[in-house]
């Protein structure tokens, strides 16, 4: 979704109220992704009272493309200026969830994306589609980036190796791919006005192209395409920002001509302060059930999926299940549960690959940091301003709250130095090192901000400090990215791994949609005089309460 679209529509951004279209529920069997098989594990049954909650998964996991392949479940998300970009979490039962790679290994845009001389907040990766094809068992993620080219790129597993099939010189704004049962792809794409491109055999260019739906003034902007063939019919799933749902319909093909009807509008969400669920995406499982993956707007944590089932009118529309006239903060599980890889928990940084949970602030300087049992940062810009540092390696938060610990060797810091662990957004905070002088200090600094331009208004101001002796630390932030007020923030610090103390003021964490993402676990290390120092994490660890 585009902020420069969202200015007039989002108005009512993160108002909730009730409504919702009401039909006959007749269950869709068929459909629109064919199915590779996979092994599916040990799961574990439903009992007959089994629920899941809502939100499924709250961390920032924004502008969702949900698929079904065999019996596992793959999730896309936007990423803008973080990389590698548009992560895909894995599952297995539509409620927990793992990482499982990334569809752009680096953003190769421009050397803004490397903050080189420009930055790319908010631009890169936004809402964009992740597909498989079964006739050549290769999975798609297609995307437009800064409103100009499109991008399409391939892998034969999620895991990768993922690599650019191609560039079009179309924007396909807010993209949905569908394949189609004869193999044929094509992408509905638009704001507002919505066309439909057909790609070529070989997917790497464009065969044909046109409108197929303009969106009432009554309703006013659609965006954030889905694509899908369900029982013949072709449908294109659209977002209202940020407050409804709508879909379209073509019995005729997949250029229409389409007619539209309302999902949802001013729907009651499931997170207590959050705003309407909406965009996201429908999908089948293995039995026959549909559901619809929506995120949230739940700032300062960013927007967040939740999970409705799905039924079917006897002329084919989709209805959404209410709890109440809202979506439910909890539904009876889809599918037998399986556990994955937890969201939270210890990395030790053991082999010599970082996790996919990662991501860092732009491009990374490949040459200035390394993973072999534990992670060196060396420092790879000389700024006053952490905003243009580079190497900065981010985490989601997890929600209501969590706390983020990392265990630090300073020694190899050099003076001017700046090290630490930061709470990430357009308003951030840090507790960290400053080595000046040829001695140590731990402080906490906030003040860091930017305008609505992505511009650094403010490289922070020291709140709070402590001498610290010896080589190692202890950095920890406590979050709640509750919506509303107070979303508190806190810094402390440990030379022992035990006692921690609290350093430093709460920091009020910033709630404006208009950054997109979320607030994000940061870890950092830049110089303020010169190149040549390090910093070595031998642990990261996220805990909730």
């Amino acid at each position: 979704m585009s902020w420069l679209h969202h200015k007039h529509s989002r108005r009512k951004a993160l108002t909730t109220a009730t409504g919702l279209i009401a039909g006959a529920a007749v269950p869709v069997t068929s459909g629109s992704h064919a199915a590779a098989s996979t092994d599916s594990g040990a799961a574990t049954a439903p009992s007959a009272a089994a629920q899941y909650a809502n939100p499924v998964l709250w961390q920032d996991f924004a502008d969702i493309d949900i698929i079904r392949v065999g019996d596992t479940y793959y999730y896309s998300a936007s990423t803008m200026h973080y990389s590698p970009g548009a992560p895909i979490l894995r599952s297995y039962d539509l409620v927990n969830w793992e990482f499982a790679g990334h569809s752009v290994p680096v953003l190769d845009f421009g050397s803004k994306y490397d903050l080189n001389g420009a930055r790319a907040y908010v631009k890169g990766i936004w809402a964009s589609s992740l597909a498989y094809r079964p006739r050549n068992r290769t999975f798609y993620w297609l995307g437009c980036i800064e409103f100009a080219k499109s991008y399409i790129y391939t892998a034969p597993s999620v895991e990768g190796p993922w690599s650019r099939l191609t560039t079009i010189n179309n924007a396909y704004y807010d993209a949905g791919l569908l394949v189609d049962d004869d193999d044929t792809m094509y992408v509905s794409y638009g704001n507002t006005t919505i066309s439909v491109a057909q790609l070529s055999a070989d997917g790497r260019t464009q065969v044909r192209a046109q409108q197929v739906f303009s969106t009432p003034s009554s309703v006013g902007t659609l965006e954030g395409s889905r694509f899908y063939k369900i029982n013949g019919n072709y449908y294109i799933f659209l977002t209202r920002p940020a407050n409804g749902q709508y879909i379209l319909k073509s019995t005729s093909g997949p250029f229409g001509p389409y007619t539209m009807r309302e999902v949802l509008l001013n729907l009651r969400g499931p997170v207590s302060g959050g705003g309407v669920p909406h965009q996201g995406g429908l999908v089948q499982t293995q039995n026959g059930t549909w559901h619809y993956m929506a995120f949230v707007d739940s700032y300062p944590g960013g927007r967040i999926p939740v999970l409705a089932p799905i039924t079917w009118t006897s002329d084919g529309w989709p209805v959404l299940q209410l709890v109440n006239g809202a979506w439910g903060t909890s539904y009876p599980s889809p599918l037998p549960t399986r556990q994955v890889t937890p969201m939270t928990g210890a990395d030790t940084f053991d082999g010599t690959t970082l996790k996919p949970k990662w991501e860092w602030n732009h491009n990374p300087d490949n040459s200035k940091w390394s993973v072999n049992n534990g992670l060196t940062l060396r420092t790879a810009t000389v700024t006053n301003d952490l905003y243009w540092a580079r190497n900065t390696l981010t985490h989601r938060i997890q929600g209501p709250t969590s706390t983020a610990t990392v265990e630090l060797d300073h020694s190899a810091m050099r003076d001017g130095d700046r090290a630490g662990l930061a709470l990430l957004r357009d308003s951030s905070a840090w507790i960290g090192l400053k080595r000046d002088g040829g001695a140590t200090r731990v402080v906490m600094v906030n003040g860091l901000t930017m305008d609505g331009n992505w511009n650094t208004t403010g490289t922070g101001t020291e709140a709070a400090s402590a001498n610290v002796s010896g080589g190692r630390i202890w950095l920890r932030a406590n979050a709640d990215i509750r919506p509303g007020a107070p979303r508190p923030a806190t810094f402390s610090y440990s030379t022992d791994g035990t006692n921690f103390t609290r350093l430093g003021p709460a920091f009020t964490m910033g709630n404006d949609w208009r950054f997109f993402m979320g607030y994000r676990y940061a870890i950092f290390n830049y110089a303020t005089q010169a190149l040549g120092g390090s910093v070595r994490v031998s642990r990261f660890e996220l805990a909730t309460p």
